[in-house]
This record gives structure tokens, sequence and C-alpha cells, in this order.
């Protein structure tokens, strides 16, 4: 018996910089700081043949990531990193996402941050 082939393409954004309100320290509460974003969304198959299919796109990555933003001041680099993945796998056929997020003005000549993914494998 003979398995169909399981196809998974990843759809990205990466080094997207946004001023976010993040963090629990006195200073980072009184404006935004830099934020690098990289998101990589795995999907059952992208686009075939030239033909768009109902997939995960580039503006629906981004305007994710913006909505999470816009919900106004969060502590965590951990937090913002698990609203974006829950905002990315409610895209149509969004599997699994990784999510980084990187603090880019906290400390100087380093960027700080944490890296995440949630979802699942496709079943076989």
């Amino acid at each position: 018996m003979s398995q169909s082939p399981i196809y998974s393409d990843i759809i990205f954004v990466r080094d997207l910089v946004l001023p976010c309100r993040i963090g629990i320290h006195a200073e980072e509460h009184n404006g935004k700081q830099r934020v690098r974003f990289s998101v990589d969304i795995a999907v059952a198959h992208g686009a075939t043949r030239d033909r768009r299919r109902p997939v995960v796109d580039y503006d629906s990555i981004i305007e994710a990531i913006q909505a999470v933003i816009d919900e106004g001041h969060i502590n965590l680099m951990e937090t913002l990193a698990e609203r974006v993945a829950d905002s990315c796998l409610a895209l149509q056929g969004a599997q699994r996402v990784s999510v980084r997020v990187e603090k880019l003005d906290r400390v100087p000549g380093a960027s700080l941050g944490v890296e995440i993914t949630r979802g699942s494998e496709p079943a076989s």
C-alpha cells in the first residue's frame, strides 16, 4: 500500500522591525522600542502551478503581528511570541508556526529575545 507524499511549504516573513510597547522594566513603560519579528508558517501546500490557492500569505502574517502589537503594552517577550503564534495558527492552512521576537533597543549592541514553535505536523 503506497502512501501519498506529504508536502509542507514554509511561508515566512523575516526581520520585520516594528515599534512595540513591551517590557517589565519601568523605563520600558514610557514608550515604544524596536522589536524584530521573524515568522515561519508551515502549510500543507502553497500556490501550485502559479495559481494562488487559499493559503497563508505575507500580508496576513504582517497583519497578524500588527494586530497583536495594537492590543497594547505586553510585559513579556514570551507572551508577545505566543500571541503572534496563536494569531498565525488561526490563518487558513497554517499547521505549524515558529516565531522569533527580538528587542533591539534594550542592550546596546545586542538583541534579546525568544523563539517558540507551536502547532502540529500534518497527520499521515
